[in-house]
């Protein structure tokens, strides 16, 4: 006999809300909930204890924080969860966190609440944008903290005029960093003359690094290549990379575009080759010395 009124209706689990039973999480950094009260969507960046209770910090994706109690209350792909405190590995990892986000990209410590020094004296130079774009990025940080600004040289290929240019005293020292440079190059002969440039050689530190340009110093690995490829004499190296990485490279601006990606590879100094960062740490020392 067909029963024309369905199955009980109590005899399932009639209480149960429509999104779904509570279920326990634990607050790891990185994941996104939404507070169900205000509808406020972030990711957990830090669970920490104040006045007796445990708060969760959320960051939305426009980088804003806001804290919360710890406990129900919260939606997950639209499912409620309980959020509890994490399990001490995942207590280690957000301490790491908030570490690794209290350093610079360049590994040092970060200076908060303090503004960039008006700009000093002394200077970096650098042979081009690229280069430019490079030190910014992993040393912006710590060079506005210093008050040094990077200069743009355009090639080295008049680096005494551009030293006596600079005239550079003990005061106002003067860093240069060259692409390339490796002894029998033409850039070797530049530089040696360079160094020699009185009365301004002992303001003057001239480094380089052996890469035929900046891009090579960042590690292969970032671009999911063992090694930089050889490219063959006649063909440009920058147009030899971006065709064996299979970008375009007909135009500048394809090249253009080739380098934003390498760069967008870089965010921290473990990103680069050793050879640059020992040759930018040099040259940040030499300038800011007292």
């Amino acid at each position: 006999m067909v029963d024309r009124y369905g199955s009980d209706v109590l005899g399932g689990d009639w209480r149960r809300p429509a999104r779904g039973r509570s279920v326990e999480l634990a607050a790891e950094p990185g994941t996104v909930v939404e507070d169900v009260e205000t509808g406020w969507v972030g990711a957990v960046v830090r669970v920490e204890k104040a006045g007796g209770i445990h708060v969760v910090h959320l960051e939305d994706r426009h980088g804003r924080t806001r804290g919360f109690r710890l406990g129900p209350g919260f939606l997950v792909d639209g499912s409620p969860v309980t959020l509890t405190p994490p399990k001490a590995a995942d207590a280690a990892r957000m301490a790491a966190a908030r570490a690794a986000a209290s350093r610079t990209a360049s590994g040092s410590r970060a200076v908060t609440g303090q503004r960039a020094k008006v700009a000093s004296g002394s200077r970096i130079f650098v042979e081009g944008k690229h280069d430019a774009e490079l030190v910014e990025k992993v040393w912006g940080a710590d060079l506005r903290v210093e008050g040094v600004v990077v200069e743009m040289l355009d090639g080295v290929d008049d680096l005494a005029g551009a030293i006596h240019d600079f005239a550079p005293t003990a005061g106002r020292r003067m860093g240069v960093l060259v692409d390339h440079l490796v002894p029998g190059t033409k850039e070797w002969r530049v530089v040696e003359q360079a160094r020699a440039v009185k009365p301004y050689a002992e303001h003057v530190l001239v480094v380089g690094h052996p890469y035929v340009d900046v891009w090579q110093s960042v590690k292969p690995s970032r671009l999911g290549m063992d090694a930089w490829p050889v490219i063959p004499r006649g063909t440009s190296w920058k147009v030899g990379i971006a065709a064996h990485l299979g970008w375009p490279h007909s135009t500048q601006r394809d090249l253009a575009m080739a380098w934003r990606q390498i760069l967008s590879s870089v965010q921290t100094y473990a990103d680069l080759e050793p050879e640059l960062l020992g040759r930018v740490e040099e040259l940040i020392d030499f300038v800011t010395a007292s």
